[in-house]
């Protein structure tokens, strides 16, 4: 890879790293509240690689919000989820789930996201009320 490219390389993911801004103060909402009922049928979708209680292909939701990106012991991270710096709160959920591999390059989530602001604001809204276990 010549240095031009991995210039450019970096430069994206630093760009990308800043939209997820882990200084993000935890009360930061998404611009509209959402239903938490909603969100949980919403949640039925995530299900195929998550849970909330223990780690599947993708680590476990439980405790999500306020938690470190790539820090749940046991679970192997990608390097670009590792190294974020993100803490997850209403607004790096809301950024994260619009696009995840747009958001993270490198992130190992091979899902596209949550197109829809409704629904990201519903299942946001779930997983900050969702009990572990």
């Amino acid at each position: 890879m010549s240095l031009a490219v991995t210039v450019r390389l970096a430069s994206a993911l630093a760009v990308a790293l800043a939209t997820l801004s882990p200084a993000a103060p935890a009360s930061s909402q998404p611009a509209a509240a959402g239903d938490p009922a909603s969100g949980e049928r919403i949640y039925a979708r995530c299900q195929a690689c998550h849970s909330l209680a223990y780690d599947r292909t993708g680590p476990r939701h439980c405790g999500v919000f306020g938690r470190k990106a790539g820090t749940v012991a046991g679970f192997d991270y990608s390097e670009a989820m590792r190294r974020s710096g993100i803490v997850w709160n209403a607004t790096t959920l809301d950024r994260f789930l619009a696009g995840p591999m747009v958001a993270m390059p490198g992130t190992t989530m091979g899902y596209a996201g949550v197109e829809d602001a409704r629904e990201r604001a519903d299942l946001i809204a779930y997983l900050r009320q969702a009990k572990c276990g």
